[in-house]
């Protein structure tokens, strides 16, 4: 019967290929369309995952996510340093600058400045350059991707590519002069802006000029140290808010969440994509059962009972919703490779696919449900007829 069910469903090309064509379309929206919802989400705490030997934020109480950043007095870093269980805490300047380009036109960049000795909060992936570099007078490390996009310089032979920015060009940001002594590989931000570091000291004298320029205090614990803990300690003796790196990256994504309209516009998307799949596998999985109500009559004729049949229709749920997710799957996984180097978000991840799988296994046995009931009460002198 296994073969029967089997050679019925592929024997009926057009309808098959209907079926199919109904699930993998379901399955492609759910994947692509979550994949760049996960990957948007992902990237509006691109700053904290380049920091991943940061332990605690210590920020502002009003801060509510990772761009809305409120300076604080630099008299806050020796309290904070000064909290049982804090090994080290460094001080981290984040703004935003404007570069002017070769040809007079302002590009706004988001500009970081780390610990002038030790560097904490720094690029970890250097493409070219080194790190220690930016204790050089005017030096700054440029985010690689704009080095060749953005902040390229201009062609250096009329009508050819823009020639990308390397090490020892000169940027001018905010009328300050600006040494590039390196590139570094970053996760590419929410806002997909330029990213330029520097030192502390140096960062505050070129940004523009404000009253406070202290944006987050980067704390380590010390071995062993229980990092909730820490974080209620401080919040006690300095009155800041501080937050474990993984609390910081959740709070920044409910916060996309809940005061944007990123979610709903996903949302929707992936909604019709699974209304559309499930009525178009509805209406053809009826369709092919119609198509094929006198074999199943004969099946009964011939003392086949109702588990058999509906065994029979499962399995040809099952395979059209194995192959159907599977093709929608590896179309998302090749659309995912072809912009992994395209400022298009995306992140596929293991979660988004059992959602994806839940809801193909819900399209399918909804179209099975319909068919299971034309089959149940299908009567075997039916055969007989005409």
């Amino acid at each position: 019967m296994t073969r029967l069910a089997l050679r019925m469903l592929f024997n009926d090309r057009a309808k098959f290929f209907g079926i199919l064509m109904g699930v993998m379309l379901a399955s492609l929206v759910i994947t692509q369309q979550g994949s760049i919802f996960t990957g948007i989400m992902w990237r509006a705490s691109a700053t904290i995952h380049d920091m991943p030997v940061v332990d605690i934020w210590v920020m502002d109480p009003k801060v509510q996510y990772i761009e809305d950043q409120k300076p604080m007095q630099v008299t806050q870093l020796p309290r904070v340093r000064g909290v049982e269980g804090v090994d080290w805490a460094m001080p981290l300047y984040k703004g935003q600058i404007r570069a002017r380009l070769e040809n007079g036109q302002f590009q706004n960049c988001q500009f970081f400045g780390v610990d002038d000795a030790t560097l904490v909060g720094g690029p970890v992936e250097m493409v070219q350059g080194r790190l220690e570099d930016l204790k050089n007078a005017d030096a700054v490390i440029v985010d690689e991707i704009s080095a060749s996009g953005r902040l390229a310089r201009a062609p250096e032979t009329p009508g050819g590519a823009p020639r990308p920015l390397r090490v020892g060009d000169i940027l001018e940001l905010n009328d300050h002069r600006a040494l590039v002594v390196g590139l570094a590989r970053l996760t590419r931000s929410f806002q997909n802006q330029p990213t330029i570091y520097t030192t502390y000291s140096r960062s505050i004298t070129m940004a523009p000029k404000e009253r406070r320029n202290l944006s987050y205090i980067l704390v380590k614990a010390r071995p062993g140290q229980d990092l909730a803990e820490l974080c209620r300690r401080i919040t006690e003796q300095t009155g800041l808010a501080a937050y474990t790196s993984t609390e910081f990256k959740w709070m920044t994504v409910n916060y996309f969440l809940r005061f944007t309209g990123i979610p709903i516009n996903f949302g929707l998307s992936v909604a019709l994509g699974f209304l559309v799949g499930t009525v178009i596998t509805g209406f053809m999985f009826y369709n092919f059962t119609l198509d094929n109500l006198r074999y199943f009559a004969t099946f009964k004729a011939m003392g086949a009972s109702d588990l058999r049949l509906l065994w029979m229709i499962l399995l040809q749920s099952v395979t059209v919703g194995v192959l159907g997710f599977g093709l929608g799957v590896g179309i998302t996984g090749l659309f995912g490779r072809a912009a992994s180097n395209a400022p298009i978000a995306f992140l596929l991840t293991w979660q988004l696919l059992v959602v994806a799988g839940c809801a193909i296994v819900t399209i399918c046995m909804a179209a099975a449900m319909l068919s299971i009931r034309k089959v149940i009460k299908l009567e075997p002198a039916v055969v007989f007829k005409g």
